[in-house]
């Protein structure tokens, strides 16, 4: 997108900004007796697939450097929800996997963005969907 092209009254980056903090306040509301963090949801859901992954991968995966995963991870680690390991034929690197607690919580966890999204955007277009993909895309480039 062009700066021309961006008005001074509505920004693509503020409105995802803001939708993004009302989003993790309607999560935490509905999350509320998983006792977890945005940072931690994050993470559970991003492994909620059962794929192990490193710890570079799942900071990747959650946009965040794995410096500062690594309190996330300490922390779903105490509670049961994941193991560190290592991995098969690279013993430096570190794999993070789901327990069963954590396979419970992810499932939870994903049940809940899926039904928040369902609502969100019921009544909407298919091109309104394929639009937001499409800045979303756009943002993740720019910021890789």
């Amino acid at each position: 997108m062009k700066s021309e092209n961006v008005s001074s009254e509505r920004s693509v980056l503020l409105t995802l900004q803001r939708a993004t903090h009302a989003t993790l306040q309607l999560i935490a509301g509905e999350l509320v007796d998983l006792d977890l963090t945005a940072s931690e949801i994050n993470a559970l859901a991003n492994l909620a697939d059962g794929q192990g992954r490193t710890v570079s991968q799942l900071g990747a995966a959650v946009g965040t450097r794995p410096t500062t995963l690594t309190s996330v991870l300490d922390r779903l680690e105490r509670r049961g929800h994941i193991t560190r390991g290592t991995r098969a034929g690279d013993r430096r690197s570190v794999l993070i996997e789901l327990t069963e607690s954590g396979r419970a919580a992810a499932a939870l966890i994903r049940q809940t963005l899926a039904d928040l999204e369902s609502r969100a955007l019921d009544g909407l277009p298919a091109e309104a969907s394929a639009g937001f993909y499409a800045v979303a895309d756009a943002l993740i480039k720019e910021g890789a």
